[in-house]
């Protein structure tokens, strides 16, 4: 069906865009006469043009005349406030575009169906719902973050053969490496994806990670560390400045600096409603959990969790830390080199994708 394959393409180019435009939503947007694309773009970084806007300004001059003729595709409902653009839905009025196909609608409280309604009272006809499950799955963060008041959680270890994180005893202040080179790239290009990483205490003083991009090119997530007492040392990298920085803690009046910040928390039986709180107030729509088991279990038994990639090696430890249990529909299953990677997904959590 052609009208699927101008919204695939406009998923496409969501995905170029998605994580610069965070906190927005990552939106693809396709201009389409008699079956030829004139015009096409994505989101722009946070506070520049959305994709209808890039769409409508990337047509050629000689094909501008077209542009009222022409249906556009977009893969998430226009805008219709002023934030730090002006609203799509006035521009696509503007530009007299009669023909608009939605994927779906857009969850935020200042959108939530009003810019479809602009479109249809300016006399523009609206379809709504083109594959609205795989445009939903594309921005899923994004409905997330709208529509359960917090980021989308993303649980991630490695364990060995034998169902272990980590041996009983190591000789240095360093991960035990239990995956390949390969793997490790693939998780610091996923760190690049989200806009958070969060770890526990004993993760830290046992392997004084950096928690940011290395193997990768892309963003540094915001570093989030569990120190309930404040027993990680200032010469440790997660206070080091270098990318923001959420310390959570239950000691109060802590100062912040310029790019380390203290919130106080309670660490009781809802610990991990209380992290989601505090990364939905500074406006993260996802976090990738690392470990270690702890803190992981911690979320599982919650069920605060949407999804789960989970690496088996083939070392073999015969003793040491256990990884954590869990339950979950296995979406994906794949080898990297001797590796085995499980993508498992929380579906009575978001059981839209």
């Amino acid at each position: 069906m052609a009208e699927e394959i101008f919204m695939q393409r406009c998923l496409e180019l969501a995905e170029k865009g998605m994580r610069n435009a965070m906190p927005n939503p990552g939106v693809g947007a396709v201009l389409v006469h008699n079956g030829r694309i004139i015009g096409e773009g994505h989101t722009s970084p946070y506070g520049g043009p959305h994709g209808e806007v890039n769409c409508i300004n990337s047509v050629r001059a000689e094909n501008r005349h077209l542009i009222p003729e022409a249906t556009l595709y977009v893969s998430l409902e226009p805008c219709s406030h002023h934030g730090k653009t002006p609203p799509c839905s006035d521009l696509i009025i503007e530009k007299g575009i009669k023909n608009i196909i939605v994927g779906t609608t857009d969850p935020h409280e200042k959108v939530a169906g009003n810019g479809i309604k602009k479109l249809r009272a300016a006399g523009r006809h609206v379809q709504l719902g083109l594959l609205e499950k795989e445009c939903r799955n594309s921005n899923r963060r994004f409905f997330n973050f709208h529509e359960k008041q917090r980021p989308y959680i993303v649980l991630k270890w490695a364990e060995s053969a034998d169902g272990f994180l980590s041996p009983q005893h190591k000789e240095e202040q360093k991960p035990v490496w239990i995956t390949t080179p390969y793997s490790r790239q693939l998780v610091h290009k996923w760190r690049s994806e989200e806009a958070a990483i969060l770890v526990g205490t004993q993760t830290v003083l046992d392997d004084n990670p950096g928690l940011d991009v290395r193997s990768w090119t892309g963003h540094n997530p915001v570093r989030v560390v569990l120190d309930r007492s404040g027993r990680i040392p200032e010469s440790y990298s997660v206070k080091n400045q270098k990318n923001k920085t959420i310390i959570l803690t239950e000691q109060a009046n802590l100062p912040n600096l310029d790019n380390l910040f203290f919130e106080t928390i309670t660490f009781d039986n809802a610990l991990p409603q209380n992290i989601c709180s505090v990364l939905y107030r500074h406006n993260l729509l996802s976090v990738i959990i690392e470990g270690g088991r702890q803190t992981l279990q911690t979320f599982i038994d919650a069920g605060l969790w949407d999804e789960a990639r989970v690496f088996k090696g083939t070392a073999v430890f015969g003793s040491g830390t256990k990884a954590p249990h869990l339950t979950g529909d296995i979406a994906a299953r794949e080898k990297i080199l001797n590796d085995e990677l499980l993508i498992i997904r929380n579906y009575g959590q978001y059981n839209t994708i």
